[in-house]
């Protein structure tokens, strides 16, 4: 089976408010039996424009990070991120393990 990942690149603009977003989207997370691969950590940009913050959060299959984005848990938490931070998100398929 293919598992799914979000890939996301973020730039906080307010840090002392961004942990609000982090706890409101733990239940989305659970809910959705995620598990973070990366998330932040040092790094270096190397090609192109870079974001001082990267997440990869794996998921069951594709269609399974595409629920846990859409899903009214989510959203929630999705308004106040967007609300400290600026990010670009893309869900993917991994190869067939």
């Amino acid at each position: 089976m293919k598992k799914g990942y979000w890939i996301v690149r973020v730039s906080v603009h307010n840090e002392e408010n961004y942990p609000t977003y982090v706890e409101a989207a733990k239940p989305a997370f659970e809910k959705y039996n995620a598990r973070f691969i990366v998330r932040g950590g040092r790094c270096e940009g190397m090609e192109g424009p870079h974001r001082e913050r990267n997440v990869v959060v794996e998921f069951k299959d594709y269609e399974t990070a595409h629920a846990c984005y859409k899903s009214p848990e989510y959203s929630a938490a999705l308004a106040i991120r967007q609300a400290n931070a600026e990010a670009e998100m893309v869900i993917v398929e991994g190869p067939e393990t």
